[in-house]
């Protein structure tokens, strides 16, 4: 086949997938560039590197030929090869359909494209992936992007549930998280008691972290809640940034206890810092419950 036609048959196959998944897999593919994969001593049966021996280490560690090559002890050490378990989820919640301008995606429209492109760049690395409440069981493979696809472009999507989920599991929630405290607190003890790996990925619109707007304005809720009119919005600024850095300080205050991490997204930077930083932690960098600030690049 020229390079012609496989150009014009990439282009026609990529025609005939979803929009999402096409930018998911874009994104995914770029952070794959300058991530390299999960590595772990383990069990496994590929090597992974030598280091030196330490007290302690059995003997029967030692790699002898190496040590006799290096004069010194060397331990040979492989690589954990079992696969991890990822449940995903995105927040379905009607506050994460507004954008405070139309040059930027919603906050639903970049939460569920992290979250599809999360699954892509995890299962690029032999990872099983799963949304959680769907039912379905972590798995691997395209037709599994092609399922969460799917999924995350129901109307009816399940809200956060205590699903019974493998100790040990790795779980990521993005979303908004602006629920009262006490709401959140008692939905994620549920995931959280069954000693799971947890990550929360607050995804906000620009203006929801500054609250630009000057003058007389009318604020209509998306979840039913009543409309606020206030006559000068410039004179609450203040007011509302400690409000907004007290509720961050609650979810981390909630999530520190089980030892899961906490990470901060905005919809006017580019999901590719956000991904990175998911991999990182996924790929077991120590959890820490606090709010990194992505630089836009």
């Amino acid at each position: 086949m020229g390079l012609s036609a496989g150009r014009h048959e990439a282009e026609a196959l990529a025609g005939r997938l979803p929009p999402l998944l096409v930018a998911a897999e874009r994104v995914a593919a770029t952070v794959a560039q300058g991530v390299h994969g999960r590595r772990r001593v383990g069990s496994g049966d590929s090597f992974w590197q030598f280091r030196g021996y330490s007290p302690g280490d059995a003997v029967s560690r030692i790699d002898w030929r190496q040590t006799a090559k290096a004069g010194q002890p060397f331990i040979r050490e492989n690589e954990w090869d079992a696969a991890q378990s990822v449940w995903l989820w995105a927040d379905p919640s009607p506050s994460m359909d507004w954008r405070s301008t139309k040059s930027l995606p919603t906050k639903r429209e970049r939460a569920d494209l992290l979250t599809l492109a999360t699954a892509a760049l995890l299962i690029r690395g032999g990872e099983r992936v799963a949304l959680l409440g769907t039912g379905q069981r972590p798995a691997i493979g395209r037709s599994v992007l092609d399922r969460m696809t799917r999924a995350l472009g129901e109307v009816g999507r399940p809200d956060l549930v205590a699903e019974k989920l493998p100790r040990h599991a790795n779980l990521v929630l993005i979303g908004d998280f602006l629920s009262p405290l006490p709401e959140l607190r008692d939905r994620l003890r549920g995931l959280a008691s069954q000693g799971v790996h947890g990550h929360l990925l607050q995804v906000l619109d620009p203006a929801e972290e500054t609250l630009p707007f000057d003058g007389r304005v009318r604020f209509e809720g998306l979840e039913q809640e009543a409309s606020t009119l206030i006559s000068r919005v410039e004179t609450i600024r203040d007011q509302y940034h400690q409000r907004l850095a007290a509720h961050r300080a609650g979810l981390m205050d909630i999530v520190r206890p089980y030892g899961w991490s906490f990470g901060i997204h905005r919809t006017d930077q580019p999901p590719h810092a956000a991904l990175l930083a998911l991999h990182a932690i996924l790929s077991g960098a120590p959890p820490q419950a606090r709010a990194p600030r992505e630089e836009p690049v």
